[in-house]
């Protein structure tokens, strides 16, 4: 099953393995990982057919990647679930399947689906780490021979090598997440804010396009606070970030700015159209009945204002500081309205 055999040596399969481990441990970057993993899988594997497929952890699919990493758009209609076929099985239970013959093995019906050939024998290994499987190696039609064991365990090292090298780079993007994302609330936090709204606000120049952001401060929270202590109040503002988001269009960003106030980013949005967006989220809110501690139901209502791209100005600052300005002249006036 691998290249040459007759050619091939252990010292040849040792500089594959060991070029494909620094090349592992020189990325954090997921799509990268997969990229490697692909070029040196190609280098390895003699058959008449091999595909990677990658887990959809919240789907329970698994999707096949091209070899940029991403997902192979042309396969995207071919997505495999988790215990289905030859990769779903795999997937499944986190272990190597070797089928010989498929014409006795019901698990090859799903994965010989699309293929332009018939599928003889197969091979299925897991890319498995300490979190579980995070993708399968599928193999069809291998050219088998007596080092076919060999092959195998060989197969094994550098799927355990890229399964080690997928969870350093999950670690990696879970502590980037937390330095941008606020604790109580799970939205994004200020300091990603002003990244963001930077190269929003480029890709709006160089465009030519709308965008319009949100402030929303919450009115008199500070009661709440006061009437049933910092760790109701703390809760409150997790449910109200989260029905804010729950709000807002999969296009829009929602970040905590501090206290009790929201930012509602909304890229290719004109200020009309944020206004009835806004409009809307501010009448839901002030319907919305939050349950809190352990019996407690309370309403909270809030002031926002807004600024657009170009209209209020063209720099981060001069567009967070319209929409709070705007804000403010809410709160003075009476509160719980949307300015634009």
């Amino acid at each position: 099953m691998l290249k040459s055999p007759a050619n091939r040596g252990s010292l040849d399969d040792l500089l594959v393995f060991h070029e494909m481990a620094r090349s592992l441990a020189s990325t954090y970057d997921s799509n990268e990982i997969v990229r490697i993993v692909l070029k040196y899988m190609d280098r390895l594997i003699d058959a008449e057919l091999w595909a990677l497929l990658v887990v959809d952890p919240r789907k329970r699919e698994l999707y096949y990647v091209s070899p940029d990493g991403m997902e192979n758009p042309k396969l995207a209609d071919l997505r495999v679930k988790i215990g289905e076929g030859l990769a779903g099985w795999v997937a499944l239970h986190g272990e190597t399947l070797i089928i010989p013959d498929a014409a006795t093995d019901l698990r090859l019906t799903g994965a010989a689906r699309g293929k332009v050939f018939s599928v003889h024998s197969a091979v299925g290994l897991p890319i498995r780490g300490t979190r579980g499987t995070h993708g399968v190696l599928e193999i069809f039609n291998p050219r088998l021979h007596e080092q076919s064991d060999y092959t195998i365990a060989l197969l094994h090292i550098l799927t355990d090598y890229a399964a080690i090298a997928i969870e350093n780079a999950q670690d990696v993007a879970y502590a980037k997440l937390l330095t941008i994302t606020d604790d109580v609330t799970g939205l994004f936090n200020t300091r990603h804010l002003y990244t963001v709204l930077e190269q929003e606000l480029e890709i709006a120049r160089r465009d030519t396009k709308a965008l319009s952001l949100v402030f929303l401060d919450l009115d008199r929270f500070k009661a709440i606070n006061d009437a049933h202590g910092h760790l109701i109040g703390s809760e409150m503002l997790g449910q109200v970030g989260k029905r804010i988001q729950e709000l807002c269009r999969m296009t829009d960003i929602c970040f905590r700015y501090g206290g009790d106030e929201f930012v509602i980013l909304m890229p290719g949005t004109t200020r009309a159209e944020a206004l009835r967006m806004t409009r809307s989220i501010h009448a839901t809110l002030a319907r919305e009945v939050f349950k809190v501690g352990k019996d407690l139901e309370l309403k909270v209502e809030a002031s926002a204002g807004i600024a657009a791209f170009p209209g209020d100005g063209r720099t981060v600052h001069a567009i967070l500081g319209a929409a709070d300005k705007r804000m403010y002249s809410v709160k003075s006036s009476g509160r719980g309205r949307v300015e634009a």
